[in-house]
């Protein structure tokens, strides 16, 4: 979907950081596109493309899914809504508790901002393994609304996290892959 030259730009842009937090990481770091407003409107009208008048609410996963994913939602003129780490909303929440590596984690959602029915696109920064992707797509299942929609600027391919997220739906969109 996105234009060679989109992509093109933004493989300019995006540092990759060696060693980053640990050795063996290739961090890739998307800080530089927020210097350049044009290139984060092209980037917005590319995602906001991918899911024009097929969703009903943007769900953003904390942090870097805000991002864009606000943007999009308004873009979209639908709602926003945050999923965050275990602890930062008020109640009443909805939690999700995933497995990482070493250990596991909780993500969490105002209870009743999701509304039954609803198709929801689920965005985030970065699709890796799709542990944390996954967990959110639980949250708005467990609301009674329909995962419609991935998206993400960049997915790493040899993590398998498409694969993951297919149980829920296969459209899923990245728009660069690594």
């Amino acid at each position: 979907m996105a234009s060679k030259e989109l992509i093109k730009k933004l493989e300019d842009t995006i540092e990759n950081i060696a060693d980053f937090p640990i050795p063996g990481i290739q961090f890739k770091d998307i800080s530089p596109i927020f210097l350049d407003p044009k290139l984060y409107e092209d980037v917005i009208k590319d995602l906001v493309a991918f899911s024009k008048g097929k969703v009903d609410a943007v769900c953003g996963i904390e942090s870097r899914g805000y991002l864009f994913g606000i943007a999009i939602a308004v873009a979209l003129e639908v709602p926003f809504i945050l999923i965050r780490k275990a602890g930062k909303l008020p109640p009443p929440i909805i939690s999700e508790k995933y497995d990482l590596e070493y250990g596991s984690a909780v993500i969490e959602t105002r209870e009743g901002q999701i509304k039954k029915g609803q198709r929801v696109l689920i965005h985030d920064d970065l699709l890796a393994t799709g542990g944390t992707t996954e967990a959110a797509a639980k949250l708005v299942e467990k609301q009674g609304a329909i995962v419609s929609q991935f998206s993400f600027l960049i997915g790493l391919t040899g993590l398998n996290g498409d694969e993951k997220l297919k149980k829920f739906n296969s459209d899923i969109y990245h728009i660069l892959e690594y």
